[in-house]
């Protein structure tokens, strides 16, 4: 079986000479990989839609870069070193991530993601993805919980967040689609927890806990003379858990109650706070196709008695 070009002149150590420039790229990867999984350069060349000569050069050139033997050749089989076993297994989960990138680019308008921190939309979660399926079918709509403060759309794992206070720079723009009440979390046999609801004052000597980076209860809710102490923690179960045995107690968006019951804990509204404004928010020179449709959608619901 002819194997195409002279194999690349062996070097001290590795066995090669690593030659200067970039390493790999994406076309020597898919050539390692079809090789190995074809059996032979022949039918690699047939896969690849190239000429044997070909992927015999660029083996040969990842060889080269790498400066380590990756296939055994004889006039007969072609077989990988263990190197070569590795490295083409590193190159499947690279070709695999470039494949998903692609697809994830060419169909970003198929599909939307909505970030969300502690609590989605609340009541409306449902009504929300059921009447998006009706309106608009061709628009796959996921929500993705990431309890960041831009609720994943900085981090670029959602095209358009839900957040409870407004995120600061000029590179995002956003509109309020609702308001929700202020609760007062608390454990299920606290004082407190048999009021139909609580003020401000019935707090300031508790300890809070609160998400700094992403909740929306500061401090700087009382008056600087009457401010609870604090406790922080980043995720709400551990809130919920914390909150159920009496040591603390939390403030959050209605929301919160609507998504998260948890046994042992109770939500009382907190009369005399300020509401919560819910922003829907999404990159300023990049914004998803369907972002006014979502932003009329969750307005209506809000709006809703």
């Amino acid at each position: 079986m002819d194997l195409g070009e002279r194999e690349p002149r062996p070097g001290p150590g590795l066995g090669l000479v690593p030659g200067p420039g970039p390493g790999p790229d994406l076309r020597q990867l898919r050539c390692l990989v079809a090789i190995v999984d074809e059996g032979g350069f022949t039918d690699a060349a047939a896969v690849l839609g190239v000429s044997q000569a070909a992927v015999s050069r660029t083996l040969a050139s990842l060889e080269r870069a790498l400066g380590v033997r990756l296939l055994r050749r004889t006039s007969r089989t072609v077989t990988p070193t263990a190197t070569g076993l590795r490295v083409a297994a590193h190159a499947r989960r690279v070709l695999a991530e470039v494949d998903a990138l692609v697809q994830d680019a060419a169909s970003g308008h198929t599909r939307l993601r909505i970030g969300y921190a502690w609590s989605a939309l609340g009541r409306h979660t449902l009504d929300f993805q059921r009447q998006w399926a009706a309106r608009r079918p061709e628009t796959d709509l996921q929500l993705v919980r990431v309890n960041s403060a831009s609720a994943g759309l900085a981090e670029g794992a959602c095209d358009m967040a839900v957040v409870r206070r407004p995120l600061e720079g000029r590179r995002f723009d956003s509109a309020i689609v609702g308001l929700e009440r202020r609760l007062c979390a608390l454990a299920a046999d606290d004082p407190l927890a048999r009021r139909r609801s609580v003020r401000l004052a019935d707090l300031g000597g508790r300890t809070l806990l609160i998400d700094r980076r992403t909740g929306t209860t500061t401090p700087e809710l009382w008056p600087p003379d009457a401010r609870p102490a604090t406790e922080e923690t980043h995720d709400v179960d551990d809130w919920l858990t914390v909150i159920a045995t009496g040591r603390s107690v939390g403030m959050t968006a209605e929301s919160t109650a609507n998504q998260y019951p948890r046994p042992g804990v109770v939500y009382r509204p907190v009369r005399d706070a300020e509401p919560v404004a819910v922003r829907l928010v999404w990159w300023r020179d990049d914004p998803h196709p369907a972002t006014q449709a979502v932003v009329e959608l969750l307005t209506t619901l809000y709006r809703a008695p």
